[in-house]
């Protein structure tokens, strides 16, 4: 089973315990970016999360979107990103982006 199995039985496990589920998936990347496109982290109403987006760097942000999806039920596109100059004073080599698609899971 690979990481995308199971984020996605995760997701259909939560839905069926019937509590609210978001999906985040990153859909593009520019530059540095620790997870590729296609990457998904699943969230469900209480902030649990299972998968990445990011290895960690951005998840929080990502959880707090996901948590008002699921209220609102409005699909948000999220970006993300750092220039090269910012990489570099935190001692990374390059800067990059990242778009992530939050929607809520019926």
């Amino acid at each position: 089973m690979t990481d995308h199995d199971d984020v996605l039985a995760q997701a259909s496990a939560w839905a069926a315990e019937g509590r609210p589920v978001a999906l985040a998936t990153v859909v593009s990347t520019w530059g540095s970016s620790p997870r590729p496109a296609g990457s998904q982290l699943v969230i469900d109403g209480e902030g649990r999360m299972q998968g990445s987006v990011s290895g960690g760097c951005i998840e929080g942000a990502v959880v707090r979107e996901a948590l008002e999806v699921m209220q609102d039920g409005k699909p948000r596109l999220l970006d993300f990103g750092v220039t090269d100059e910012q990489a570099w004073d935190v001692g990374l080599a390059c800067g990059g982006k990242v778009q992530v698609f939050v929607e809520r899971l019926s």
